[in-house]
């Protein structure tokens, strides 16, 4: 492995990683993969050791020959993204991305951003975009315990005992479903309590479900788990934030939004000035006419 090219002690400098996150390159964890490839090169040469640290503003530092100019503007985005889009900035299978929607919603790339967290494919709501790699590594550690909430569709209604469950905790598989081998313990892990509450019933109930961690298609896997598949699933709380921007729409977050984010990134208690119900209303097409109509949890069924 490439040693360190510079001579600069533990205590000088920046790590290379928030380096790159900082200019915006990639997130933290990003950053640290694109080291570990030998895609970074300090002073000239090529650095693969992840405790490399630099100093701004005096060594050069290079991703890909490219020289990186130094920290940029910090900037904070919630998007409302809908179904059909990929949470990453570029698909080997050409499908759209979340950074090909806020090109069609108007944003002016003037900044490198990317994603906090992920929505699948085929779930929609709040997702946010920074270049703030600090701040989204911070987030993106289920450590962090920042409160995540969903409205979701649900095939079928579930028993109390089944619902108790949810609240509780229980064994899903680990990672991909792919990727595991059947009857194996070891790719089974024991989910977080979780604040679960019907928002409205019917056949295809709709639940408001409120995670602390952010495993791979989680909520999909715990009903599956009590025999329940998800129909629809849209975030609509993240920490103190609440969805308040119109589907594939986008808007910059405020410094009070900022700061909330940071304190919900250190530990700290944070509160939402907003109701969920109020704030983020569900749209669902009418039965017959195609029609839109909107339900909170306090409009009656």
């Amino acid at each position: 492995m490439t040693k360190s090219p510079n001579n600069h002690t533990a205590l000088e400098g920046v790590r290379l990683q928030k380096i790159l996150a900082d200019a915006g390159i990639a997130s933290r964890r990003k950053a640290e993969e694109i080291i570990l490839a030998g895609r970074v090169q300090l002073n000239g040469q090529t650095v693969t050791e992840l405790g490399t640290r630099a100093i701004p503003g005096k060594d050069h530092v290079r991703v890909d020959g490219k020289l990186i100019q130094g920290a940029q503007e910090h900037r904070y985005f919630m998007l409302n993204k809908p179904r059909g889009f990929i949470t990453t900035l570029a698909d080997p299978e050409k499908r759209p991305t979340v950074m090909d929607l806020m090109r069609q919603a108007g944003y002016l790339p003037d900044v490198r951003l990317y994603p906090i967290g992920r929505l699948d494919y085929n779930s929609e709501g709040l997702l946010l975009m920074t270049n703030d790699g600090e701040l989204a590594n911070k987030l993106s550690k289920a450590s962090s315990s920042v409160e995540k909430t969903y409205l979701v569709k649900v095939s079928g209604m579930p028993s109390e005992e089944a619902i108790d469950q949810l609240r509780r905790g229980l064994m899903i598989e680990r990672g991909r479903l792919q990727d595991a081998t059947p009857g194996s313990r070891r790719n089974r892990v024991l989910t977080a309590p979780a604040k679960v509450e019907l928002v409205r019933r019917g056949e295809n109930p709709w639940f408001e479900i409120t995670l602390t961690e952010g495993r791979n298609r989680q909520i999909r896997k715990m009903l599956e788990e009590v025999g329940h598949h998800v129909e629809k699933i849209r975030r609509i709380g993240y920490g103190a934030l609440v969805l308040d921007v119109e589907p594939g729409q986008f808007r910059e977050l405020r410094e009070g939004e900022v700061q909330a984010l940071n304190r919900a990134a250190a530990g700290k208690p944070v509160q939402r000035r907003k109701s969920l119900p109020e704030a983020a209303k569900l749209t669902l097409p009418g039965k017959k006419t195609g029609k839109r109509k909107t339900f909170s949890r306090y409009k009656k069924d």
